[in-house]
């Protein structure tokens, strides 16, 4: 759906059965934030499975949302919430640290935060970004210029990467426990560049420095960066947990 300010689907996506099918498996009721609500449609099917849901954004969509810019302090109290969701969102901030400050402040200990990007590391948005210089869904009629402080969707502007978020979600505090995708982008390219890849391996693991080959957590980030997800997903869906 589009208007002048925002932009989101009109439809249940595949990302957001993601996060349904993660919080499927919950025995309990959840308190969750669903942020940027869009439609509210992710909302609606979680209340079915009997999860208190709020429903947060800066467009109108619904009379039950709550006003809530996600370049800015959000407004809940710390540790209210037992999960997050936030898909599709954090590429149209101007501050997206901010945003995981803000995420991670706002969930309580060993709760979860469920969040999705689209994936500038996929082989299709190596080989655009090769050939035209920017990523996969970050062309530069992909963002539209307001003043600051204006509180309008701007589209995708903060391309991020695995790294990245990795990196700032452990920062803040919060531990990566799985890497899914929303779909496979462009699979026909798999076979032309299983070459690439290859080499992409073997490169890394010679460039990694000898002190870092026995430590877990290195090994996970190698096995993240060329897991299919990372390689070929339209959309990273990372889940972490709030230490």
């Amino acid at each position: 759906m589009k208007n002048s300010y925002f932009t989101h689907k009109s439809y249940f996506t595949g990302g957001m059965g993601v996060v349904f099918q993660i919080l499927s498996e919950t025995n309990k009721p959840q308190k969750i934030l669903d942020i940027p609500a869009g439609g509210g449609l992710l909302g609606e099917r979680l209340r079915e499975l009997g999860h208190v849901v709020i429903n947060a954004d800066i467009n109108r969509e619904k009379p039950d949302f709550i006003f809530a810019d996600m370049n800015e302090k959000l407004p809940f109290t710390d540790s209210e919430f037992d999960v997050v969701s936030c898909m599709e969102g954090i590429e149209h901030t101007v501050e997206p640290m901010t945003l995981i400050k803000e995420l991670c402040r706002v969930t309580k200990s060993g709760g979860k935060i469920i969040l999705s990007t689209p994936n500038i590391q996929n082989i299709y948005s190596r080989l655009k970004f090769l050939c035209m210089g920017y990523f996969f869904l970050f062309s530069p009629w992909g963002s539209i210029q307001y003043d600051a402080g204006e509180k309008k969707d701007r589209g995708h502007i903060s391309p991020l990467t695995y790294l990245q978020l990795r990196y700032f979600f452990q920062l803040r505090g919060a531990k990566l426990l799985d890497v899914k995708c929303q779909r496979w982008k462009k699979k026909y390219l798999i076979p032309f560049l299983l070459p690439f890849i290859a080499i992409g391996w073997l490169w890394s693991r010679i460039e990694m420095p000898r002190e870092y080959k026995e430590k877990p957590e290195h090994e996970e980030v190698l096995k993240h960066l060329f897991s299919p997800a990372v390689l070929f997903g339209r959309s990273l869906i990372l889940i972490f947990e709030k230490l």
